[in-house]
């Protein structure tokens, strides 16, 4: 699985945005690995909507935040991609939040992917046929059959 993200913000009070994607490996689709949703991973901000955030409003204002999730693609979808608006924050700030929900979503697909490997393949041929004591009850009426058609009756 390959992952890349960026985060972007324009000068102002423009809000932070968080474009994602993520495209599985051909190895990934063989084994048809689920797709992974990491619950409550990046804070999402009130009126997410909205492209800026002005001092004394929403996040700014203490307003409490959502959530994001963060996903990874299934073995059918192959490759995801969203675009998701972040908190406003001051100069200087990190994101080293962003980057951990990235490591958690990796840990939990790495944990889908394992178990997906450990389900081994299997190809069983079985045959049964008749039993011994099946044979001997037929048999006499199989041979009698056989001998008559032989001799044309």
């Amino acid at each position: 699985m390959r992952m890349q993200w960026e985060i972007r913000k324009r000068r102002g009070y423009h809000r932070p945005v968080l474009t994602y994607s993520i495209e599985l490996e051909s190895f990934e689709i063989d084994l048809a690995v689920p797709q992974v949703v990491l619950e409550k991973a990046v804070v999402k901000p009130p009126s997410a909507w909205r492209s800026y955030c002005h001092p004394g409003q929403d996040e700014r204002a203490g307003t409490l935040p959502g959530w994001h999730r963060l996903m990874t693609p299934s073995h059918v979808m192959k490759t995801f991609g969203e675009t998701l608006t972040l908190p406003w924050r001051g100069p200087g700030t990190n994101f080293s939040d962003v980057d951990e929900a990235f490591a958690r979503l990796r840990r939990d697909f790495e944990t889908v992917l394992t178990a997906a490997y450990d389900s081994a393949p299997l190809d069983i041929v079985s045959e049964l046929d008749l039993t011994d004591a099946t044979r001997k009850h037929i048999a006499k009426g199989v041979v009698s059959a056989r001998f008559l058609a032989a001799a044309g009756f």
